[in-house]
């Protein structure tokens, strides 16, 4: 049997969440600048925080992908080029890009750079994938339109050393990806410059041309319609299909989300593909992978295009707001003292008596019910209501550094 590869590969919104998602097991991670990233509302990286986050990446064992998927204007060249050479001296593994002329700079700038092809690219055959490969391009990032029948036949006709990377979880586009307008018409901020503001989410409502001001909802019950809402991607009960099929880089969408976030899905998924790759010929799924992952801020879950068309099963038409069961309430900042109490810090109110559950990277949770909280002046107090507060803690089974701390609302 030929030994299968997954690289667990996250988003990384700052530099907070990069490090939390290499701490909780991702293999490899992918950030932007403060420019040229279509991720404008994220927090981003700025050049000295790229330098500590590659040493920090590198120190782990682990890849850090730098994005440069805008597809730039004729007033964005000579920025870029200007950005890039400041960039030039860092060892980023590789560059995600999406636009020709963005790969010629960063070739004429960065000689043995590594380009990685973004789903921007919209690549969904194998002769658009031949032909980035013949520019240089070592890594696919496929179209979320693309079925794992259709990634198969890729991987069959591209060269053995061009690697596939697919999207596994988090938010679908109800365009071709990046490619919708409504935000640039509705609102004069432009998906492709990273600043969409995924009018996709927003309840519409219907006006006939002869009845100008007259609204007739769109009504799936009482709260309205939301005709343009997709459903989230969920793949952690499809890995073996996805590995079969040729995908070696498994990607989790998320720069905007929390550092809650990346820790849970991030468990969620090394767990479900460490279990795989432990033995793929009797792998069995176990849904609490599944029931992990929804403890983080969810919509509901589809497949995506994986194995058929969506049909309406993959819209919500109902809300589309996330499903957010759990609070993160504390993060440990450092293991516990001489005197058995272990320092938190402090995200969301809990208080004395509340049952919460622990876990950490490579960690399944477990509850502890809080017994004691001490404040930073060693003062007893009976819940923690300020953001950030330092707290010490006397837990019955002691967490290591890093761990998270969230409550059942």
């Amino acid at each position: 049997m030929t030994e299968r590869r997954i690289e667990l590969l996250a988003p990384a919104g700052d530099l907070e969440k990069l490090k939390t998602a290499i701490i909780y097991g991702a293999d490899a991670v992918y950030f932007g600048g403060e420019m040229f990233s279509l991720r404008a509302g994220a927090g981003n990286l700025t050049i000295d925080e790229i330098k500590e986050a590659m040493d920090f990446i590198h120190e782990h064992n682990a890849k850090g992908y730098m994005t440069m998927n805008i597809y730039p204007h004729n007033e964005d060249i000579e920025p870029l080029r200007a950005y890039i050479e400041r960039l030039k001296d860092i060892p980023i593994d590789a560059f995600i890009v999406s636009d020709p002329g963005v790969i010629c700079l960063l070739k004429d700038i960065i000689p043995g750079v590594e380009i990685h092809l973004s789903t921007q690219a919209n690549t969904t055959n194998y002769l658009t994938a031949n032909y980035w490969a013949s520019q240089g391009v070592t890594r696919i990032v496929t179209a979320r339109e693309m079925s794992i029948k259709d990634i198969a036949v890729l991987r069959q006709k591209l060269p053995e050393n061009i690697e596939i990377e697919s999207f596994v979880h988090g938010a679908m586009c109800i365009s071709y990806s990046g490619r919708c307008l409504l935000s640039n018409f509705m609102t004069g901020r432009d998906a492709n410059h990273g600043a969409c503001t995924h009018p996709c989410r927003w309840k519409y409502a219907l006006v006939e041309q002869q009845r100008p001001g007259e609204y007739y909802p769109i009504e799936e019950d009482s709260r309205g319609s939301y005709i343009l809402n997709s459903r989230d991607l969920c793949m952690i009960d499809h890995i073996p299909e996805l590995a079969e099929a040729g995908v070696m880089s498994f990607k989790i969408e998320g720069r905007m989300k929390s550092m809650y976030y990346v820790a849970t899905i991030v468990s969620a998924y090394r767990a479900a593909i460490d279990s795989y790759l432990s033995d793929p010929e009797n792998y069995t799924y176990d849904d609490s992978y599944f029931r992990e992952l929804c403890k983080a801020s969810h919509r509901e879950f589809t497949h995506g295009f994986y194995f058929n068309k969506p049909t309406d099963k993959d819209q919500n038409y109902l809300t589309s707001d996330y499903t957010r069961d759990y609070s993160f309430v504390g993060l440990v900042k450092e293991e516990a003292d001489s005197e058995g109490y272990t320092l938190v810090e402090q995200r969301n109110k809990f208080s004395v008596g509340d049952t919460i559950e622990i876990f950490g990277p490579r960690t399944p949770f477990y509850e502890e019910v809080i017994k004691e909280i001490l404040n930073e002046d060693g003062e007893s107090i009976e819940s923690a209501p300020h953001p950030q507060q330092k707290l010490r803690i006397r837990f019955d089974r002691n967490p290591g550094k890093d761990f998270i701390l969230r409550k059942k609302k």
